[in-house]
């Protein structure tokens, strides 16, 4: 009985930060961007440091009709928010945020479990762009099918090097085995898997599947009320998980410096915020790439720099060995 009551409360856990953390990322998102582009809305709307903001998007999102265009495939059209989020909760359960226990389930292949299931939430975008009977909207979906396959493959190349650091695919596993002289070592890899993940989430400055300057809002333009706030909830989760398993993945996840894990599932969330501080900063000081650089950075400079790295983790694993 103790041993179901702890897996319930592990499975309520990730609920939680499932359901708290990206709002808690779209709200900072709002309140960063107010600050260095001089917004006043997201600095003052409802008095103190403007906490109303996120209440009123809310309520904006759950006013407006919910529309499903004449020639959509309805039922697609439909599936494509939840296809989008759902992944982004299966990742989280296997993710460690602290020493013994502290995850939803320890997998013994957890890195290419997380790396595939991440790749799943791009095909929301895609049946959202094939769906809708919008042009535009088709034009994004072939946009996001580019870049999830340029920037699949230097993730999990950036991935890979760290498992055979550690010895282990489990994300538990190369916890146990992270050394902190590691850092410098993996920080290309940390660099590329950092990237690569930006632009599968299609984060600025990799946003071209939702370039509104040129196709209006990409695969989501016939989405309005609940199920476009799907689609931005499915992008915070994302930035949250990204953040979370660079940190696990490349800085220790709950180890602290100099050996200091006594905060444990502190210094995880310490880690994951300023990852996901450098993604909001990111998003408000870059400019958008054009489709030509995105496919030239992926294949011309992420994937030599994660083959570079894989070569470099061999080379130091046969010298210790």
């Amino acid at each position: 009985m103790s041993d179901t009551l702890a897996i319930v409360l592990r499975v309520l856990a990730v609920f939680v930060i499932f359901l708290v953390f990206p709002l808690v990322i779209g709200q900072t998102e709002h309140k960063v961007m107010a600050h260095m582009q001089g917004r006043l809305g997201p600095m003052y709307a409802g008095g103190f440091h403007g906490w109303a903001q996120l209440v009123a998007d809310g309520v904006k999102f759950a006013q407006k009709e919910d529309i499903v265009p004449a020639g959509a495939d309805r039922r697609i059209f439909q599936l494509a928010p939840a296809v989008a989020l759902l992944p982004y909760l299966l990742v989280l359960i296997a993710i460690p945020v602290g020493p013994g226990n502290a995850v939803g389930q320890a997998l013994d292949a957890g890195v290419f479990f997380v790396l595939a299931v991440m790749g799943v939430g791009v095909l929301g975008s895609l049946m959202a762009g094939w769906a809708s009977a919008n042009k535009f909207s088709l034009l994004g979906g072939l946009r996001t099918a580019a870049q999830l396959l340029a920037y699949e493959l230097p993730m999990l190349l950036a991935a890979a090097s760290v498992a055979m650091a550690a010895g282990t695919l489990s994300l538990p596993g190369i916890l146990d085995a992270f050394h902190w002289w590691w850092v410098p070592w993996q920080i290309v890899g940390g660099l590329v898997f950092f990237t690569a993940g930006l632009a599968e989430l299609q984060r600025p400055p990799f946003d071209m599947p939702v370039a509104d300057s040129e196709i209006i809002f990409g695969a989501y333009t016939e989405y309005t009320g609940l199920r476009f706030a799907l689609f931005l909830l499915a992008e915070y989760a994302g930035i949250v998980v990204l953040c979370a398993l660079t940190a696990v993945l490349f800085l220790g996840g709950w180890h602290g410096p100099f050996g200091a894990d006594g905060l444990g599932w502190l210094w995880m969330l310490l880690k994951t915020v300023v990852l996901a501080f450098g993604v909001i900063w990111l998003r408000v000081s870059y400019p958008r790439l054009r489709e030509d650089q995105l496919q030239k950075l992926a294949w011309t400079c992420l994937i030599p720099l994660a083959l570079a790295q894989i070569a470099l983790t061999g080379v130091i694993k046969v010298v210790i060995s």
